[in-house]
């Protein structure tokens, strides 16, 4: 039972992080190009950072409930006297999630800092610039999300 309820948390876990960088790159992004520098930089320095909190209690949820689960599996398969070896899925699941959640640090602590900074001192063009590389991050971490998923689904174990 604690087993499946950790598997759908870290499921709807993915589906937030995932789906919320989906959302972010090909709807919200297109949409508030149109708006002017400042009123468009504030608004995506506002929307960010909500996202961004929900994706760090997320990214650790996720994180934390995947190794429990692969510890319980690698466990399990000991006491019962066998010999964990663990599927090449699991392996590129664990190993990419690992980097896309090194990847959300960095985006969170780094990039969105520099966009804080730019949008306290009203400098537009700073603000547009921590846009694009937090742009070109997530764009990076939901190419590895995809993967992962594609493996995960196209490999089950």
């Amino acid at each position: 039972m604690l087993y499946a309820a950790l598997k759908t948390l870290h499921v709807l876990a993915i589906v937030v992080w995932v789906g919320g960088m989906v959302f972010a790159h090909f709807f919200l992004r297109p949409a508030v190009a149109t708006l002017e520098p400042a009123v468009r930089v504030k608004l995506m320095h506002d929307v960010l950072g909500r996202f961004f909190q929900a994706v760090l209690v997320v990214s650790l949820l996720t994180l934390g409930s995947g190794v429990w689960m692969l510890g319980r599996v690698a466990k399990q398969v000991v006491q019962s006297g066998g010999s964990f070896q663990m599927p090449l899925s699991w392996t590129v699941m664990a190993a990419l999630g690992v980097l896309m959640v090194a990847i959300f640090m960095h985006i969170r602590f780094a990039l969105y800092k520099r966009l804080a900074r730019a949008v306290s001192g009203s400098d537009w063009a700073a603000g547009g610039a921590a846009l694009a590389q937090i742009r070109l991050w997530v764009a990076i971490n939901l190419a590895l999300g995809t993967v992962i998923i594609a493996v995960t689904l196209l490999h089950p174990a």
